[in-house]
Formats: C-alpha cells, structure tokens, sequence
C-alpha cells in the first residue's frame, strides 16, 4: 500500500484569512535597501557594506523586481526614496537595527572579534604607531585581519572602503569620531654626519640659510611644511631653501641620509637613524612641536567588535610609550 502525504497552498476560504503569499526577498537584500536609503548614495552604502556600487545597484534592482515595486528614484545626479520605499525603510529599519543589535552583543560576548580591519594611514603614522604594535596585536586578536594601504592624501575612508584613517590632527567631518593616537609630535632638524664633511655645522637658525634643505609639502602640490621653531619665548620662522622638495617624510630622510642636505623631520620618525649614527640632530637647542595623530573613523551606535579592539590596542601601547 502506497502512502501519500499531499501538502497544498491554503486559500483565503480553508485557512489564512487575507493572506496573500509573501515574495522571496532574503536578508542580505534587506540589508543593501537600508544602508542605501540611510546613506540615499548608492558608494557610501557599498563602502559601508564591502562591495562595490555596482553590486548594490544590482541588489536593490534584484529586491525591486521580487516586490514589483519601485523603491527608489535614482537620476544621474541624485538618489531618493519613492513613497512605498520610504514606507518599507520606517517599518524595516528598526527590525534590522535589532538583529544587527543581537549579533553584535552576541559577538562581543564570545570575546573573541573577527574580520578584517581595513587602514588608511601615512607611511609616517604607520612607522611610529602601528608597525611597532602590528605583531603583538595579531598574536592577541588571531581572528583579525589587517589590511594596510599608506599614503599621503587624506582619503575619503568611507567612499574607499576603509575601516579606519590615521591622520595628523583631529579636523574631520562632523559624523566621523576622532581619538588622539600617541602623543604631540616633535620636529627635529637632522643631517648625516657626511653632509658636514666639507662645510660648517649650523650654529643658530639664521645660518640654516646657508645650507641645502630639504623641503616638504603636505601633498602633491600642496603647500610647504614651515620650519617654525620657539626661540627665547618667541616663535621664529626660516624660509628655508634647497634643490630638492618631497611629498613624503621617508624620502626626506633617506635624503638626509644620504648626505644630500638637512631635513627637518619628527623625532619619533628618526629614532632608528639617530640611534645608529647615520644622522645626528643639528641646532639641539631648537626643536619645534607639530599636532599629534589621531585615529578617525565613521560614527556609529555600534561600533564592531573588530574595529574597537584595533582602536583600543593602538590607543594602549601608545599611551604606555609616551606617557
């Protein structure tokens, strides 16, 4: 004897009463028409999320098409919500802010963050910062990644898809949050011991314009870092001059190291070529303090597990060396 189990569909009569069936949208569609009507950009939502626009684009055509309703505007110029996507978002965002709520408690309780941190930083911040840390870092974090690009530009972290910036300062956007990372800079004046071979060591500021310095500008065709040092409770500036000008403090000194003129860098940057005599420091008595680094990142209610164990590591070790 055959045995059938025949399962069929409920009408409105025999069963749900007005139950219509419910189209086949999942989750991660969910998620995608969120971030893009939070933002109304579909790059910042594909930042925020790890993919590209593209991508986005083609979830949210894929979630209209599912609903068979349009949810949003979208022109060359701009993105808006049409009025069943702006229903769909009151309703749906805090449902999706309580499940991303719960996973993150549930993370955090497990002690044990994971991903991948992505880093926009200056060569400069990275050497004095962060390489000396990185290690020690991934041996107590062993389910994070680090993800490291270095450059001089100051970066839209968020539209490039980073975590996380290092910057010197702490001016940002207004819904980016900026936490002081090591201590205030020091600028020192340096040279290899060779470049003073055929000439006379500097004595006082004036005579820095007799020499070759090398000369910095913040970013490619941006202005020059001022040679600006407190003297007898009075801040004195040098126009210094000299045949070459870099956009990045490492060629600046590997200049100096070479013998090609004096530079003007961070004292912390130098400690290694200090330390081992391929540059001595010029003009002791004059030094200059510049702003300290700080690290940004974009505000959030619930800062990932990931992102606030970097945060929070870096913050400590550099406490423990400047304090």
């Amino acid at each position: 004897m055959n045995n059938k189990i025949i399962i069929q569909q409920l009408t409105r009569a025999e069963g749900i009463e007005g139950a219509l069936p419910l189209p086949s949208v999942h989750l991660p569609g969910l998620l995608t028409f969120e971030a893009a009507a939070r933002h109304l950009n579909f790059a910042r939502a594909a930042a925020e999320l790890g993919v590209t626009p593209t991508a986005v684009s083609r979830t949210i055509k894929s979630v209209e098409a599912q609903l068979d309703i349009r949810l949003f505007n979208r022109t060359t110029r701009s993105v808006s919500l049409t009025e069943a996507g702006a229903f769909l978002n009151a309703e749906l965002a805090p449902a999706l802010a309580l499940i991303k709520s719960s996973l993150s408690r549930v993370l955090t309780a497990t002690d044990q963050p994971s991903g991948t941190v992505r880093l926009n930083s200056s060569y400069v911040a990275y050497r004095i910062l962060i390489e000396p840390h990185l290690q020690a870092f991934l041996e107590k974090f062993p389910l994070i990644n680090v993800e490291i690009s270095l450059d001089n530009q100051l970066s839209d972290i968020v539209n490039a898809g980073f975590d996380i910036g290092i910057r010197m300062g702490k001016r940002v956007q207004n819904d980016m949050v900026a936490v002081q990372l090591g201590a205030v800079q020091k600028r020192i004046v340096v040279a290899a011991p060779d470049y003073f071979s055929k000439r006379a060591e500097p004595q006082t500021l004036e005579q820095l314009l007799k020499h070759n310095c090398i000369r910095q500008r913040y970013s490619v065709g941006g202005r020059f870092f001022e040679w600006k040092f407190e003297d007898r409770g009075q801040m004195v500036q040098v126009d210094v001059q000299g045949r070459f000008i870099f956009d990045e403090m490492r060629s600046v000194l590997d200049a100096a190291i070479q013998g090609q003129g004096i530079g003007f860098v961070f004292e912390d940057f130098a400690e290694q070529e200090l330390a081992s005599g391929m540059l001595r420091q010029v003009l002791k008595r004059h030094s200059a303090l510049d702003d300290a680094f700080h690290l940004y990142y974009p505000h959030r209610k619930h800062m990932p597990g990931k992102l606030r164990a970097f945060v929070d590591f870096m913050r400590s070790a550099n406490r423990t060396e400047t304090s």
